[in-house]
């Protein structure tokens, strides 16, 4: 068993407050748990505003599957927000 793990950090200029940033990270991890088989959380920087750092995990049978799900989320967690993207850490285990 393979495991994949990342983190991916957004820069979201129009968040004011700490609800309206709790609303954007509900809707991308709930949308991201539904589409995939993994665990997401918000895992940094939780008092900061416009800062968005989600952290994921999956496992897989093989590296190569552990792979492909990370970059299908990864994928898939840039089109469906406006933030930007401004780091992406990633391993597979």
């Amino acid at each position: 068993m393979r495991i994949g793990a990342a983190t991916i950090s957004l820069y979201a200029p129009w968040v004011r407050s700490l609800k309206e940033k709790r609303m954007v990270v509900q809707s991308l991890t709930t949308r991201v748990r539904g589409r995939f088989n993994v665990s997401v959380a918000e895992v940094d920087a939780q008092d900061l505003h416009q800062t968005i750092v989600l952290g994921f995990v999956c496992a897989a049978a093989t590296t190569q599957l552990a792979d492909s799900i990370v970059d299908k989320v990864l994928s898939f967690i840039e089109a469906n927000t406006e933030a930007q993207v401004t780091h992406i850490d990633r391993e597979v285990l």
